[in-house]
């Protein structure tokens, strides 16, 4: 195959079976432990809003440490962020996401033995020390086992994770507060925090065994798939290599790679902002306090989520479709949240639940196509450290979002917080209108999209 990278060059290698057959083979192996793993870090990530009543209440957590603590996960995980993925990157996928995994669920079991604001912050911080690297790296290892053309269906696939931990997450972790004081000699809350934590100490366990670093260790896979997965990807990285900057230091000071950083956080603000107070959000909406019931409304906007996040991301196969739909999806965020709002101030419940259906479904959307742009462009050492600072710096939405929503309902009190949710949505704009500007620069191995028969003609 020639070294020199060209647009029409790959037609043959992505038409081959062998290259069909590997992918399908390495899609059914590995997405389902790779789900798991995020099912579970989004879990432990969000299910402090369950326990935010019982921690005031029990131990004393005020609200201002409990919007520290929501926050300062974010902190640690961008700390630990690039140097966890340089590390995933020399050590392997398989046994530095199942390090990654077995780390917070300790960390995120320990919750259950909370016993006041500062040890509450400490743990938040290091759940995000721990969990550092799990979604970057995930990230740079389906970029590493699949093509561009078959990207973003992966990254939605992962995203997945996100509507089926809320969906089934929900009502368990309602669940186990509404009964655990029941079942045993410990308060609801500590049963949700040992046993979801666990669960990561289990998955992180399974993936050992589960989970393969490259197509060529892959016993699953044929010599000529292994053959053809090679070939594309070598040809894939050869265009990158030579579009994209090289090592770790030029990817941290490209232009390129801080623009995504920054739709990455604009992004996050909505996400967080919205799912830390969502059980809050829905208890105001429908006048039932946290638990079973609320868990259970909670659950529907994900159910929801899931199937637009999975139709948008098969079907987002062409540069065009990326900008358009992710710059649409991005919108819809943005309006739906400030409809939220209005909603809750004025006591519409069934619009309000819509409205949050239609931003949840939304962002989940703009997520997988947000990172085909640069992973298109960024390979190697450079990967490693672009990923990385876009998820750390993108991820401090998740700390800027609960503080600021608390900041803005103190200057501008309601009693439904409408204000602080609108902040929420404000930047969703702004990411939606640098979605659409990246028609000003393409990566050029985003012209290989094109290369699909009939991509021409598609948008």
């Amino acid at each position: 195959m020639s070294s020199t990278p060209t647009s029409g060059a790959p037609r043959e290698l992505l038409d081959s079976p062998h290259l069909a057959s590997g992918m399908k083979k390495a899609t059914t192996r590995l997405m389902p432990m790779l789900v798991i793993l995020y099912f579970v870090a989004f879990l432990d990530r969000t299910n402090v809003g369950f326990a935010e009543e019982g921690l005031q209440i029990d131990r004393g957590v005020s609200a201002g440490a409990f919007a520290l603590g929501a926050g300062i996960f974010f902190i640690g995980y961008a700390i630990f962020e690039i140097p966890s993925n340089l590390l995933l990157d020399r050590f392997g996928a398989r046994f530095w996401l199942a390090r990654i995994a077995i780390t917070w669920g300790v960390v995120a079991s320990a919750f259950a033995f909370t016993t006041n604001d500062t040890m509450f912050v400490i743990l938040r911080f290091l759940l995000g020390v721990t969990e550092a690297g799990l979604f970057p790296g995930v990230i740079m290892f389906l970029a590493q086992w699949f093509p561009n053309r078959k990207r973003v269906q992966l990254f939605a696939i992962f995203y997945l994770a996100q509507p089926f931990s809320q969906m089934l997450g929900a009502p368990l972790s309602g669940g186990l507060i509404s009964f655990g004081d029941q079942l045993t000699p410990w308060l609801g809350w500590q049963v949700m925090f040992f046993v979801e934590g666990m669960m990561a100490v289990v998955a992180g366990i399974a993936a050992l065994f589960l989970l393969t670093d490259s197509p060529q260790k892959a016993r699953f896979l044929t010599g000529a798939e292994k053959t053809a997965m090679r070939e594309v990807m070598d040809h894939e990285n050869a265009v990158k290599d030579a579009d994209g900057p090289r090592g770790v230091w030029s990817a941290m000071v490209n232009g390129k790679v801080w623009y995504f950083t920054l739709i990455y956080f604009c992004l996050q603000v909505a996400v967080y902002g919205t799912t830390f107070y969502l059980p809050q959000q829905v208890s105001g909406l429908i006048g039932r306090e946290v638990g079973w019931e609320v868990g259970l409304v909670t659950a529907v906007p994900w159910a929801v989520g899931l199937f637009f996040c999975y139709y948008v991301g098969k079907h987002a196969d062409t540069i065009r479709r990326r900008r358009n739909w992710g710059g649409i999806a991005f919108l819809l965020t943005g309006v739906a949240i400030l409809v939220s709002a209005w909603a809750g101030a004025n006591g519409h419940a069934l619009l309000g639940i819509v409205a949050i259906t239609v931003a949840v479904s939304a962002f989940l959307c703009a997520g997988p196509i947000s990172w085909a742009f640069p992973t298109a462009f960024l390979t190697g050492a450079a990967a490693a450290a672009g990923i990385g600072l876009i998820n750390s710096i993108g991820n401090l939405g998740g700390f800027v979002a609960p503080v600021m929503r608390t900041a803005i309902n103190d200057v501008v009190p309601t009693a439904s917080g409408a204000w602080g949710v609108v902040s929420l949505g404000v930047l969703a704009f702004l990411a939606a209108a640098m979605l659409w500007g990246t028609r000003l620069f393409t990566a050029r191995a985003d012209e290989l999209l094109e290369d699909t028969p009939g991509a021409g003609t598609r948008r």
